[in-house]
């Protein structure tokens, strides 16, 4: 593989309300965690696309915003060939203050896990 595999370019994400609005409402599947949950729905793509919406009000400090997206857009950039046509929105469900990066990690894996063994 090379480096233009793990890209994440704009036709891999969703990036107005609209789209954010279609996957909320006519998911296709909710997958759950302790702490996060996903939205998956197909698309008409050839790609899967990825949106993140988290809130400061579950995720106080922009630091652990940002790292909490860094390890979600990480992992969607290694399983991205994966993942078929769908477009994926994570939300958090509970404040992740208590919580470490390993068991971050584990969360965010087991929910690509499935996303790649569920057919839409």
């Amino acid at each position: 593989m090379t480096n233009n595999d793990y890209k994440y370019p704009k036709t891999a994400r969703l990036l107005s309300s609209k789209q954010f609005k279609n996957v909320f409402d006519f998911s296709d599947k909710k997958i759950h965690q302790p702490h996060l949950m996903t939205f998956i729905k197909k698309n008409e793509l050839k790609n899967a696309r990825l949106g993140l919406a988290i809130t400061k009000k579950k995720v106080p400090t922009a630091v652990a915003r940002n790292n909490l997206k860094r390890l979600i857009r990480e992992d969607f950039r290694i399983c991205n060939k994966n993942l078929g046509n769908v477009d994926i929105v994570f939300i958090v469900k509970k404040p992740i203050k208590e919580i470490s990066d390993n068991e971050l990690k584990k969360q965010i894996k087991v929910i690509f896990n499935k996303i790649m063994s569920y057919k839409v």
